[in-house]
């Protein structure tokens, strides 16, 4: 058997021993913000089942008992780049969820983005030895996928069934029960740079913190931002964050494709600091207030007094005209969205039936920002606030916290995984998989 296949088995279990005890945390760490949210779990079976494979791992119902988010540190392009300080900014978060929640939480379930992720489709096809498909014959064909050379240093995140044929019936959701000769299946593999991966766990370990799951953030944010005809039909969720912008395509509520482009808030901000000669702070300030990506006559006229504290009143005073600061951020928000675009059109997106478009993330409150981008992406493009769940604070109802609120609902309602089902311990891909996850062995 692989390490990677373990480790997220022994992942899945520590999930359900936490769920067992109640409460578990959600953790985002984010290159602008690291949000933590703390959830309370009421029991199996009051929430509606996910249309997965099969609830294997339980169905919960929860509430957010507790919530905090503080300013990231140490992190860039949604990767950890300095230890310490992330280590510090995530205890800082959990430590400021668990005294809200008034409970002590050791188990985490952690999203992140960038590691630049690569999509692979696979297909696996076995004859069935008896005629009615049983859970075993799900594992068979699921092992029976052809997995490709992934590379060296990385690792597999995601390995979800998203179709399944019984011999000229497909589009099924679930096969098990049903009768037929030969067994068909989809899968979506997911595979991210190992090393991120190994900082982030070796972070939370660091923190007196047990893993018990990980997530992309573009596939997360994509479960809550998109409503459920968007994932039936098609749809792109577009996440922009503050050192990435996570993109993931949905359709039959299955995740078929997840990307990242390095590029997203800060970037925006730091051409303004660089443009108007202005600390971060102050770019920052400038972006969220008077910002936009479309000028109009007005906006030539509308000045905009810089402030600062440097000293020198001169500087300080200074005045600029909100042109003039659309004019520094819309070629940088135009990369963004051309990046995108090409990421979309390389996924075959405009073959799916609904080609709908959302952008999240703390990016997205740019004004003007979705009448741009359905230029450029030229497709019905909206913009996506989260679900709502039971217990979210206010301040954490927004578009910036799409991907905290996804993971709630991953964390409640896993979709069904390869490491899910007993395989064939014969059939397990050690070839091609045997550079993977090797940090559980070394730090459980």
């Amino acid at each position: 058997m692989t390490d990677l296949y373990q480790s997220q088995r022994a992942m899945r279990r520590m999930r359900k021993q936490a769920m067992d005890r109640g409460v578990v945390a959600i953790l985002d760490v984010g290159t602008a913000k690291i949000a933590c949210l703390v959830l309370r779990f009421d029991g199996p079976g009051r929430l509606p089942a996910h249309e997965g494979v099969g609830s294997l791992a339980g169905q919960s119902s929860f509430r957010v008992i507790g919530a905090a988010t503080t300013r990231s540190r140490g992190v860039q392009f949604g990767e950890i780049h300095a230890m310490q300080e992330t280590e510090r900014a995530i205890r800082t978060a959990v430590q400021a969820a668990q005294k809200m929640a008034g409970v002590r939480v050791d188990h985490v379930i952690a999203c992140f983005s960038g590691a630049r992720p690569r999509s692979y489709g696979l297909e696996g096809r076995i004859e069935l030895t008896d005629s009615v498909v049983q859970e075993a014959d799900v594992a068979r064909v699921l092992a029976a996928c052809d997995v490709p050379d992934i590379g060296p240093h990385r690792e597999v995140l995601h390995a979800q069934p998203v179709n399944f044929a019984i011999d000229h019936r497909t589009g099924l959701m679930d096969p098990r029960g049903q009768t037929g000769n030969a067994l068909m299946a989809d899968m979506h593999l997911l595979t991210v740079e190992e090393q991120a991966v190994q900082n982030l766990a070796y972070c939370i370990k660091r923190c007196d913190l047990e893993l018990a799951g990980l997530a992309s953030s573009a596939y997360v944010s994509g479960i809550s931002a998109l409503v459920e005809d968007e994932q039936e039909l098609g749809g792109a969720c577009v996440d922009i964050g503050g050192g990435a912008t996570s993109l993931s395509i949905f359709i039959k509520k299955h995740m078929i494709y997840a990307d990242s482009v390095r590029i997203g808030g800060e970037h925006v901000t730091a051409d303004i600091s660089k443009g108007l000669q202005v600390p971060m702070h102050v770019a920052e300030r400038l972006k969220t207030v008077h910002g936009g990506v479309v000028a109009t006559g007005m906006d030539d006229r509308e000045m905009i007094e810089i402030g600062g504290d440097t000293g020198d009143w001169e500087h300080d005073r200074r005045t600029v005209s909100r042109a003039e600061l659309i004019g520094i951020m819309r070629p940088r928000v135009e990369e963004i969205l051309e990046d995108v675009r090409q990421r979309l059109d390389a996924a075959g997106f405009e073959h799916l039936p609904a080609q709908q478009i959302v952008l999240t993330g703390g990016g997205s409150q740019i004004p003007g920002l979705d009448g741009l981008a359905s230029r450029i992406l030229g497709q019905q493009v909206r913009l996506g606030r989260p679900l709502r769940v039971q217990g979210l604070p206010q301040a954490a109802a927004g578009p910036a916290f799409a991907s905290s609120v996804g993971l709630c609902l991953f964390a409640a309602h896993p979709q069904d995984e390869w490491w899910d089902f007993e395989m064939p311990a014969d059939r397990l891909p050690a070839r091609s998989l045997k550079r993977a996850i090797r940090w559980f062995r070394d730090n459980w």
